[in-house]
């Protein structure tokens, strides 16, 4: 599957068939996010990888009581080792490393022939706590991954000319 398939085929995925993922497959996924690009080449991103059946339930506990976290084979706790920098631009680095290491999860996975759907409904120290992840490291994202058990319908989405403008802002006039 080419990148732009990859792009166009990803779905929030939110059942799961019950078979787990191949190792190979795994580590093919978890190598597109080390690969990701990160700001100063940081890499603050981790990753915990759950796949015990009762902590994912404890999981969906502290995840706004969603099955699919339950049900899901592996559900990764997308987190960030941050010395807080914060960009040029003012914005904070390791939200948006972990958020591009985590879509290169979700486009992986996706070329594989697996499922995902990114998860923000989630209380950060109940994970924390679950997890034994320490209090310095953040939890940015969950994220669901595993072989679709159902096949999500394209969501609409907006058109390119309703979020694109070139060289200057133009509120309300269409850009193509």
């Amino acid at each position: 599957m080419d990148l732009y398939e990859a792009v166009e085929k990803r779905r929030s995925v939110r059942a799961y068939e019950r078979r787990a993922v191949e190792e190979e497959r795994l580590l093919r996924i978890l190598e597109a996010a080390r690969l990701a690009p990160s700001a100063g080449n940081r890499q603050e991103w981790r990753f915990v990888l759950v796949r015990d059946p009762e902590v994912r339930r404890r999981l969906m506990g502290v995840a706004s009581n969603q099955p699919f976290v339950a049900q899901a084979p592996i559900v990764i706790a997308c987190c960030a080792e941050t010395d807080g920098h914060v960009m040029r631009c003012g914005q904070p680095s390791y939200p948006i490393d972990v958020a591009i290491a985590t879509e290169h999860i979700a486009l992986a996975a996706t070329a594989e022939g697996l499922g995902t759907c990114w998860i923000g409904a989630f209380d950060e120290n109940g994970v924390r706590e679950l997890l034994g992840i320490p209090e310095t490291i953040r939890v940015v994202e969950l994220l669901a991954l595993g072989y679709p058990a159902d096949s999500p319908r394209p969501r609409r989405r907006k058109t390119t000319g309703e979020i694109v403008c070139y060289d200057r802002w133009s509120l309300g006039e269409p850009a193509l």
